[in-house]
């Protein structure tokens, strides 16, 4: 895999996948490995879902250092909200690829479950992807998470990794 033009959809899907049995297995460092060190990864309010993080309020609006430190909370056992861990279930599915440059933007639907103390909540939305094409794979330089829920009270918090 060298250019952003020679991908296929299926090399795209296989990368989604992996990247949503790593946040399964609670991998977080290996979830934070596929992001380069310049990536980004936001959240908007779901009453907002076109929000900008230079002048709206995010859910999450994370740089590497920040994804890092949450990595590193969530992997603790004083994260009282995930330990021990929520089961999840990721599904990503709908996933389409355009090739911008030497990126690749790629969009794709997701529904992910938790499970936790008795209760199951379930998250739906749509992932925005930049990927980077590299010798050893692809690299996620941006995500963002749009949820298409109108409320999250039904799911009372989002303390996993979507």
């Amino acid at each position: 895999m060298t250019t952003a033009d020679t991908v296929t959809r299926a090399e795209v899907e296989d990368f989604l996948y992996r990247e949503a049995a790593l946040l399964d297995s609670w991998d977080l460092d290996g979830w934070l490995a596929l992001f380069d060190p310049d990536a980004k990864y936001e959240m908007p309010c779901n009453d907002r879902r076109d929000g900008d993080p230079a002048r709206d309020l995010m859910l999450i609006d994370d740089d590497h250092r920040r994804m890092q430190a949450r990595v590193e909370r969530l992997n603790n056992r004083r994260a009282h909200r995930e330990y021990p861990h929520s089961r999840t279930n990721h599904q990503v599915f709908n996933v389409q690829v355009q090739s911008a440059g030497d990126e690749l933007g790629v969009t794709a639907s997701f529904t992910v479950w938790r499970f936790r103390g008795g209760r199951s909540s379930t998250y739906v939305g749509r992932y925005h992807y930049r990927l980077r094409t590299t010798a050893d794979g692809f690299r996620i330089a941006y995500k963002r998470v749009e949820l298409d829920m109108t409320d999250l009270r039904q799911v009372a918090d989002v303390a996993i990794v979507l």
